[in-house]
């Protein structure tokens, strides 16, 4: 199973009208002086995505970051060098108007090649929901998360619960 994982709007909240926390290196980093925004990230995501690779899941960059992503990120956030998806040129990908999935939604879709897979994300539609029930052929979560909070103890319950689970929710509790 993949988890497909964006950086902004996910790792990096934005757009609040209150002041963001902010967050010192978790250890000595090494490369070039960090990122601005990286003080934004809670380091102890980093703790709380492993835990879901242990779960079973791959973690793959999903992201307009692209190699920034491991050389920047992954050391603030403890985790390895992950793959990131490649991005096909913005003139391969036919415009198909408003009511068309996301950019990514295709790429990951195919990037997937039949995994199951979940996808993280503050820019998730039904639109994509829909696009990926239609054309990919196992279980793929697409997991919505609110970038003024970036991603919260809720969204890794419900993350733990999918990926324990092999891809299925929990089945709701029944009516009395």
């Amino acid at each position: 199973m993949l988890l497909f994982l964006d950086v902004d709007g996910t790792l990096i909240p934005f757009g609040s009208q209150r002041p963001y926390p902010l967050y010192e290196a978790p250890r000595t980093l090494p490369g070039p002086p960090a990122h601005p925004l990286l003080a934004r990230v809670d380091p102890t995501l980093g703790t709380r995505l492993r835990r879901l690779a242990k779960l079973g899941c791959e973690l793959v960059w999903a992201t307009t970051w692209l190699d920034d992503a491991n050389s920047a990120l992954a050391p603030w956030l403890g985790l390895p060098q992950l793959r990131l998806v490649d991005w096909p040129d913005e003139d391969a990908e036919p415009w198909l108007g408003k009511r068309a999935p996301h950019w990514k939604t295709r790429p990951l879709v195919a990037w997937a090649a039949g995994r199951a897979f979940v996808w993280v994300d503050d820019e998730i539609t039904d639109v994509d929901r829909a696009y990926v029930a239609a054309h990919h052929p196992s279980p793929a979560l697409l997991h919505r998360v609110d970038h003024r909070h970036g991603l919260t103890d809720h969204d890794f319950t419900v993350l733990e619960e999918w990926i324990a689970g092999g891809g299925r929710r929990k089945a709701p509790p029944a009516a009395p």
